[in-house]
């Protein structure tokens, strides 16, 4: 999965996000900002965030996602 593929789901699946990758295809960093985020917990945001790629990461082909959350408000 390259970061372009894991950019377009992320952007596709949380409302109004902007998400910004870096890193290589198996293992990569995600900064993701959304209004959606406003009043959750940084685990609750982590948790909308993994769980668009959770099946990726069942099947190994992503390895590891590290995730940043904003509002657009904190950035």
């Amino acid at each position: 999965m390259t970061l372009a593929e894991i950019q377009k789901k992320l952007e596709s699946t949380i409302e109004l996000s902007q998400v910004t990758m870096e890193g290589d295809g198996c293992n990569c960093s995600a900064v993701v900002v959304s209004p959606i985020f406003e009043g959750l917990s940084l685990l609750q945001r982590q948790r909308i965030v993994l769980a668009v790629v959770s099946e990726e990461i069942k099947s190994g082909e992503l390895h590891a996602l590290s995730v940043k959350t904003y509002t657009p408000n904190e950035r």
